[in-house]
C-alpha cells in the first residue's frame, strides 16, 4: 500500500466517523461505530505522517504540514479521552476537519528546504508548541459545546446532540483539565523559545511571541479564577475561546501569509 492509498484510507475512515456520529447522534443510538472508524483514521494519518517524515529525513513544519499534524493530534485527544468521557460527539467537528487538512497536505505537499529543517532544541521548541495548540484546541471546541449546550439547557428546549453529551458540570471539569494539560505544553514553549531562538525579528516571529504570551496570560489568569473564585460557565467560555484565537492567530497567521500568499518559506 503506497503513501496516497494510506493517505485516501484515513480520509474515508475519517469521513465514514463523521456519517456515523451524526446518524448516532439523530437516533440516540448507544452502540458506536464510529470510534472504531475514528481510530482506524487517525492510526492512518499517523502512518501516513510518519512516512512523510522518513523520506524528509526529519520534521519539516510548512503550513498543510502542521494543520494536518494538528489536526491527527487533535483527534486522537478526543479518541484517547473516549475511553473515560463521553465527548465523542466532538468528533462531529475534528473527524472531518482532519479529512480536509489531510487532503490539503496531499494535495500541496510541502517541498522542503535544507534552511527549514531544525536541530533537536528546535523541534522539541516547535512538537511543544504544538502540543500546546493541539490540547488547547480540544479546550476552545469544547467550550464552544458547552456555550451551546448552556444556551439549550436555559431555554429548556435541548436538542438531541445537546440531549447526548455530559452534564454541564463534566463538561466544565474537562474543559479546565485540557487547558491546564494545554498551559503546561505552552509554558515549556515558551521557556524552551526564550532559550533557543536567537534573533525573534529576522525570523519573523515577535507577533507569535507576544501572541503567546497573552494567550498564556488569558489561560493562566483563568485557571487561578477557576481556582479561587470558582469560575465557569461564560467567563470560563469567553477567555478560553479568546485565548485560542490569539494562539491560532500566533501559530497560523503568519505560516499562512508567508508560505500561501506571499511564497516565502
Amino acid at each position: 500500500m503506497n503513501i496516497t492509498a494510506i493517505g485516501i484510507f484515513s480520509i474515508l475512515s475519517y469521513l465514514a466517523a463523521t456519517g456515523f456520529l451524526i446518524r448516532e447522534t439523530v437516533t440516540e443510538n448507544t452502540q458506536k461505530p464510529s470510534i472504531y472508524l475514528g481510530w482506524l483514521g487517525a492510526s492512518a494519518h499517523g502512518a501516513y505522517t510518519l512516512v512523510i517524515i522518513e523520506r524528509q529525513s526529519g520534521l519539516n513544519f510548512g503550513f498543510f504540514d502542521t494543520a494536518s499534524l494538528v489536526s491527527m493530534l487533535v483527534a486522537l485527544l478526543i479518541l484517547f479521552a473516549t475511553f473515560d468521557k463521553p465527548v465523542e460527539k466532538l468528533g462531529i467537528a475534528v473527524f472531518p476537519t482532519a479529512a480536509i487538512l489531510l487532503g490539503l497536505d496531499m494535495i500541496f505537499p510541502f517541498k522542503a528546504q535544507t534552511s527549514l529543517r531544525y536541530n533537536w532544541p528546535m523541534s522539541v521548541h516547535i512538537l511543544t508548541s504544538i502540543a500546546a495548540f493541539s490540547l488547547l484546541n480540544v479546550a476552545a471546541l469544547q467550550a464552544m459545546l458547552l456555550a451551546i449546550q448552556d444556551r439549550q439547557l436555559r431555554s429548556h428546549q435541548p436538542k438531541r446532540l445537546i440531549r447526548s453529551l455530559p452534564p454541564l458540570q463534566a463538561m466544565e471539569s474537562l474543559l479546565f483539565q485540557m487547558i491546564g494539560a494545554g498551559l503546561f505544553f505552552l509554558t515549556i514553549s515558551l521557556v524552551s523559545g526564550a532559550l533557543f531562538i536567537d534573533d525573534l525579528f529576522a525570523q519573523h516571529l515577535v507577533h507569535k511571541t507576544v501572541l503567546s504570551i497573552v494567550a498564556w496570560i488569558i489561560f493562566s489568569g483563568l485557571l487561578l479564577g477557576r481556582i479561587r473564585y470558582g469560575w465557569r460557565g461564560q467567563i470560563a467560555i469567553r477567555w478560553t475561546l479568546a485565548g485560542f484565537v490569539l494562539l491560532l492567530l500566533a501559530y497560523f497567521g503568519s505560516k499562512l501569509v508567508l508560505e500561501i500568499f506571499l511564497q516565502k518559506r
